[in-house]
């Protein structure tokens, strides 16, 4: 999971964790100097023993690992009698995670994954080198200044990728159509790293805005994502914080103070030392959007967007639907330490407004990260959970995550189907159809010829056998999403991620019964607001709170 951080802490970070760090190294070679007292504390006593024991090891050991390998390990072992998240980060994942958070680096503009072994690019940015030479989704990146990508690690590749602004990088790829890959040079530019990677009206008065992780950028381009709806007449809204890992407590509370009267409780916090009780209320900087709200939420949702689905559940601000939250309470302090590493340390709590702790038992930690999903339904037992009130007197509950208002489990699909696309059978033969088919547009309907053709092509790909892709085309659920899929990759393949991402959101059903819940939402809201004496929630279909008892109809 995502650290969920204080920035306030990171200054104060150097002095302390770099004398732990000498300390720890310098006591082995020295000890008798330094603790020649015949009363020693237990810290001293320890550190002897550890110092002692990796002189040893070093000088010792039949293969010479380095000592960074072996006190990066020890270190690992003793952060894991913590707690899940307090971590040690070494200098890589360390500027990795500066690089997340502050919202951009250097280098193309290209999402990649790997598929069968293979570099293949998901989409290029817009307005990146990389789109502007033409690269295009499905594209296989098959070597990176002279060396082939096949054999290497996908962070490997990427790294290689990245590098200073200005600076260029020679790539080859390999496209469907043509036989002789294609050599290009890419000069490196800064990249913006999208919090907010989807906007856009999913039906006439209805905005959509998928946070996909709270960074340094997510409150301008939540901004601008309200703008950009509000000038296409939106009247209610899904935030969709499904398997959003977290991130800045900052960035928590700036998108809250959205949807929220000022100085309402968003979260506080409170931990062994005075300076870690801090509250945080809504401060008034943004208009609230007055709007009915729907949030979406599910197991990968955690620690920040838990932060901001909990103050909107309450203060019964808007309903939150979807399955429960992965149940991340804690707060990490991020302290720089010498050379470049980081430590992410567990320094609190947090609580929700009604003053709710949501972490989950993390007693085993196997057990925490392979959490048992099967217990989500609306029959859940939570008598064993304590219970909060809500600001107009819901129920809701601590311990184990956010649980969602309305449970909405998403669609099972069969085995065929699963593999259909965790194999990559869906993407690749889009690929190709687009790659064949240059005429094809948005208005593309996915025929049965098509679905037959693409079955066909699976098995020949030993994907699943024929039979297997046929009897799940003959399931509703199968076949609607085999169908929508394979449209959005179409229209991926043609115009970009992005475009095809409302094809994508077509049949979600987790998306679709939000759609139904506004009324709901909207009543629950009129009521907080009612009792608060403050200006209930339109969508403009109302005139006012008392008017707001009659049940607006969704779009």
């Amino acid at each position: 999971m995502a650290k969920l951080q204080k920035n306030e802490k990171w200054t104060f970070s150097l002095t302390l964790a770099v004398a732990v760090l000498a300390t720890t190294l310098f006591g082995g070679f020295y000890g008798n100097h330094l603790f020649g007292s015949p009363v020693q504390s237990d810290v001293q006593k320890r550190l002897r023993e550890y110092t002692d024991l990796l002189s040893a090891v070093t000088a010792n050991a039949p293969e010479d690992l380095g000592s960074d390998k072996f006190v990066y390990s020890s270190i690992d072992g003793m952060l894991r009698t913590l707690d899940p998240h307090t971590s040690f980060l070494e200098p890589k994942e360390y500027s990795d995670m500066q690089d997340r958070q502050k919202g951009s680096f250097y280098g193309l503009g290209i999402l990649v994954t790997k598929r069968n072994d293979q570099v293949t690019v998901i989409t290029p940015l817009e307005g990146t080198p990389a789109a502007r030479l033409g690269i295009r989704a499905g594209d296989v990146i098959s070597e990176v200044e002279g060396t082939p990508t096949e054999d290497l690690a996908l962070d490997e590749v990427v790294k290689r990728l990245k590098g200073p602004k200005g600076t260029t990088v020679h790539i080859k790829i390999m496209r469907v159509g043509m036989r002789e890959p294609i050599p290009l040079t890419i000069v490196r530019a800064a990249i913006p790293t999208n919090s907010i990677s989807n906007t856009l009206m999913i039906r006439p008065g209805v905005g959509y805005i998928r946070i996909k992780d709270f960074t340094a950028t997510t409150v301008r381009e939540l901004d601008e994502s309200i703008e950009k709806l509000r000038g296409e007449g939106m009247q209610k809204l899904v935030l969709d914080l499904r398997q959003n890992p977290g991130g800045l407590l900052d960035a928590a509370v700036g998108v809250s103070d959205h949807f929220l009267d000022k100085g309402q409780m968003i979260v506080y916090t409170k931990g062994r030392t005075a300076d870690s009780a801090q509250d945080y209320v809504a401060p008034g900087k943004h208009d609230k959007l007055n709007l009915p709200l729907v949030v979406l939420v599910n197991r990968g949702s955690a620690s920040a967007s838990e932060i901001v689905a909990g103050a909107i559940q309450d203060h019964d601000r808007g309903l939150v639907i979807g399955e429960t939250s992965w149940g991340k309470g804690l707060v990490q302090s991020v302290y720089n330490l010498q050379y470049g590493a980081g430590l992410a340390l567990t320094t609190s709590k947090y609580y929700t407004p009604s003053g709710r702790n949501i972490q989950r038992d993390y007693s085993s930690f196997y057990d925490y990260y392979v959490a048992d999903e099967s217990d989500d339904s609306n029959e859940t037992p939570l008598k064993d959970r304590k219970q909060f009130k809500t600001d107009t007197g819901r129920v809701v509950y601590g311990g184990g995550g956010i649980t969602p208002d309305v449970f909405v489990k998403p669609a099972q699909l069969s085995r065929a189907t699963q593999l259909l696309e965790v194999r990559s059978a869906i993407f690749n033969y889009a690929v190709e159809y687009a790659a064949a088919h240059p005429d094809v547009n948005k208005d593309l309907v996915i025929t049965q010829p098509i679905l037959d053709a693409f079955a066909t092509y699976s098995a020949s790909k030993d994907i699943a056998s024929i039979d297997e892709i046929r009897a799940a085309l003959q399931k509703p659920n199968d076949r609607k999403y085999i169908e929508r899929a394979l449209k959005a990759e179409i229209v991926a393949a043609k115009y970009g991620f992005d475009a095809s991402y409302p094809f994508r959101l077509q049949g979600d059903n987790q998306v679709e019964r939000a759609l139904e819940l506004f009324p709901e939402a909207q009543k629950l809201a009129v009521k907080a607001a009612e009792l608060r004496g403050t200006t209930p929630p339109s969508d403009g279909n109302t005139a006012g709170t008392r008017a707001a008892q009659a049940v607006p109809k969704t779009n």
